[in-house]
């Protein structure tokens, strides 16, 4: 049985380890996110708008902020040191309308990196150190991602981050007009923790 919907730690979060450093954004961070999605390949496989300019990017600053506020949404910025974004991961609660499932303890991650930093590993610590603190502050049962098919780069950082595929039917989603269909990663072995 549902109690009061969950929140999300209210706290500032501040995360190290990996070699990296995940912190909240700020305001003047804006610049960076702008660099981050206004990109083809970040335009092809996530729901931000295309072109990313700076109303794009107050806007889904602004939207993140509003769910942070809530406890909905934890954004943080992937950095090497707490300085520059170089990507960001995003933590939140699965659907907690979801009527197949009536324990509402998962809890999803997305990402992303800009195009400068890619291919460094960034991804796939930032995935990782999430990942912890989800499982260990957040009292998730189990933490997922969603990738839509054809996204080998999203795959390969779920791997390296210790998620594999699960049976979950796959996850419909609107994105930009289209239906994208999503496919259900789970961390560990793709079964809920005991």
């Amino acid at each position: 049985m549902k109690n009061q919907p969950r929140t999300l730690p209210a706290a500032p979060v501040r995360l190290a380890g990996q070699n990296i450093v995940l912190r909240e954004w700020d305001e003047a961070d804006i610049p960076a996110l702008i660099e981050m999605y206004d990109d083809p390949e970040i335009d092809r496989w996530t729901p931000v708008p295309s072109p990313f300019d700076e109303d794009a990017a107050r806007a889904y600053f602004g939207r993140a902020r509003a769910a942070r506020a809530e406890g909905r949404l934890i954004q943080l910025a992937i950095t090497a040191d707490g300085g520059q974004p170089r990507g960001e991961v995003l933590i939140w609660w699965d659907d907690p309308d979801d009527p197949d499932d009536p324990d509402d303890r998962d809890i999803e991650l997305a990402y992303g990196v800009g195009s400068r930093f890619r291919r460094r590993g960034l991804a796939s610590a930032a995935v990782t150190v999430a990942t912890g603190y989800a499982l260990q502050h957040c009292e998730a049962r189990r933490v997922l991602l969603r990738i839509e098919a054809g996204n080998a780069p999203s795959a390969a950082v779920a791997r390296s981050a210790g998620f594999a595929p699960t049976t979950d039917e796959l996850v419909e989603r609107e994105a930009k007009g289209r239906r994208v269909l999503l496919r259900t990663w789970c961390h560990g072995n793709g079964e809920p923790a005991p």
